[in-house]
């Protein structure tokens, strides 16, 4: 197991490289420059601007010194057009927290509800409550979360008055709460859809088995079968997919941050591939990929831990 760990420890790693050599590359390859903007301007300033960059140098040495600097010192330079003259990461460690906090919510509402609907739905199978959630399931994966936002913004928000518009950057405990209820609904309904998509088809498959039928004969009604054998047994693709699921919501968030203007991480890299801003834009995707990396590996390690039918690497014990 040790082992199996380590190796998919050096894949992500190896993987990781090559994501910052892609994004050091491509977003130095989009067209215009990075003062294009600056109109009162001298050559001579520019030149100096450039110089101090180290913008002048070919991409190789640009790519070798920014390397340097990450893996020395996880120095990833400064912002050169948001927020100038900043460090990086002194503008993540802003940023990170709220976007954290939101997506956090959102999932910790879309399990209980997702198995809740999930369990409804496979109970009363082939009815009007089963038809009636697949369908709900279906819309609600179909479409992307940000027209759900809109949405939600425009009813509840502006015509009902219900919540807020746009994120309060003053609230604190339940306001800020509060401020951010329409987002996160809108990035939770689809994990909802996801759960209650996956349980249903897995607990009315289990319903059927020989197990349950036993566990009928031996006296236990079909609400007490189902409760104490038939969910035990089918949440455990949930669990397995949960930590995907919050890497779902984290690209969610990417344009719903802008629809509510929430200043966290989403909005932050719209803007820092709008404005060009190399240091920015790396870190901010590298903190993407960490995300999404992370729990690739954790959902893989989850298989083994909560099925002990599953053997990494296939290999028996």
């Amino acid at each position: 197991m040790l082992k199996y760990v380590g190796q998919r420890l050096l894949a992500m790693l190896i993987t990781l490289v090559v994501i910052i050599t892609l994004v050091f590359c491509m977003i130095r390859m989009m067209p215009g420059g990075i003062y294009d903007e600056l109109e009162d301007i001298s050559q001579a300033e520019l030149d100096a601007l450039y110089a101090k960059y180290n913008l002048d140098k070919p991409i190789g040495i640009q790519y070798l010194i920014f390397l340097k600097k990450v893996v020395t010192k996880w120095d990833w330079g400064y912002s050169l057009k948001l927020y100038p003259n900043v460090p990086v990461w002194n503008i993540l460690g802003n940023k990170i927290p709220i976007t954290i906090y939101e997506n956090i919510f959102a999932l910790v509402i879309s399990l209980p509800l997702g198995i809740l609907f999930g369990i409804w739905a496979a109970i009363r199978k082939n009815t009007i409550i089963d038809y009636a959630i697949s369908v709900a399931v279906v819309i609600c994966i179909s479409v992307p979360s940000f027209v759900f936002a809109s949405l939600l913004q425009y009813f509840l928000g502006f015509k009902l008055g219900l919540f807020p518009i746009v994120y309060n950057v003053d609230a604190v405990g339940f306001a800020r709460f509060y401020s951010m209820t329409l987002p996160i609904v809108a990035l939770a309904l689809g994990p909802i859809a996801r759960v209650t998509r996956y349980l249903r088809a897995e607990l009315a498959e289990t319903i059927n088995s020989d197990f349950m039928l036993l566990a009928r004969t031996k006296g236990l009604t079909e609400a007490q079968a189902t409760v104490r054998h038939g969910i035990r047994n089918s949440l455990l693709p949930i669990l397995t997919t949960l930590v995907s699921m919050f890497t779902h919501i984290m690209s969610g968030s990417l344009v719903i941050e802008s629809i509510f203007g929430i200043p966290g991480m989403g909005g932050l890299m719209i803007k820092a591939i709008n404005s060009i801003d190399y240091n920015v834009t790396q870190a901010t995707l590298m903190f993407y990929s960490i995300i999404s990396l992370g729990t690739t590996l954790l959902c893989d390690l989850l298989y083994g831990v909560v099925d002990p039918r599953i053997r990494v690497g296939g290999k028996k014990e």
